[in-house]
């Protein structure tokens, strides 16, 4: 088969412990998961689940061990860091029961939710999509991927996020107001869930302001670390 251009390589993520990379297809992410979040979003706390997506070539990986850079998106004047525990899906599916999500895993990692924090809550005010806030180049940095089987208790990880050194999110994954088993549960009434597809999680309060020149260091307890710096 001949193209009019080449096709863009495909995006992958790194496993930990093995050769073979985690080949990216869609980026789901659920919003205002957390409910202190949701709460300092101005909302109730215990909304049920919707979702956005991010382009795959949103994703910046960074290698463990390994310090990531991003630049400083074009016209906002008000970046946050999201920090969120990332599922990836090895075995595809519909109308799945939370009962079953787990057999759907295929591992986890620790990402951020970077957000133009300002044009998404100008779009919220018109009545608009999100994309433009949300859904950017370099917007969705990830570590690497651990398989499911090496990952201890991920459903009470820690989790959280420093910036040069300083506490800005800190919560656990148990504080999930939709857990991992649910949200895959309503993401496969909605889509037919694909090998490759990833899941950022949520986000927990704390959100606030990076600067170029910031360092972000994000943690899930049983992953490896995620580091990045604002260019």
């Amino acid at each position: 088969m001949s193209y009019v251009f080449n096709p863009p390589a495909t995006v992958s993520v790194p496993v930990v412990g093995r050769a073979e990379r985690f080949p990216v297809n869609r980026v789901y992410c659920v919003g205002r998961n957390y409910e202190e979040h949701a709460k300092e979003m101005g909302f109730t706390g215990r909304e049920p689940p919707f979702f956005f997506l991010k382009p795959a070539n949103a994703i910046v990986v960074v290698n463990a061990g390994e310090t990531g850079s991003i630049p400083y998106p074009t016209l906002t004047k008000n970046f946050h860091h999201e920090i969120e525990l990332v599922v990836a899906i090895g075995t595809g599916g519909k109308n799945i029961k939370a009962a079953d999500a787990t057999k759907h895993i295929f591992g986890y990692a620790v990402g951020l939710d970077m957000t133009r924090r300002d044009l998404q809550g100008e779009m919220k005010k018109q009545g608009r999509p999100w994309c433009i806030g949300k859904a950017f180049d370099h917007s969705a940095p990830i570590g690497p991927i651990v398989p499911a089987a090496q990952v201890g208790d991920i459903n009470n990880a820690e989790l959280a996020v420093t910036v040069n050194g300083a506490h800005r999110q800190k919560s656990t994954v148990a504080k999930l107001i939709w857990n991992v088993a649910e949200t895959i549960e309503y993401l496969s009434a909605a889509w037919e869930l694909q090998p490759g597809d990833l899941i950022y999680t949520g986000t927990p309060e704390g959100v606030a302001a990076v600067v170029s020149g910031d360092l972000m260091v994000g943690t899930v307890a049983g992953l490896p670390d995620l580091r990045v710096k604002v260019a």
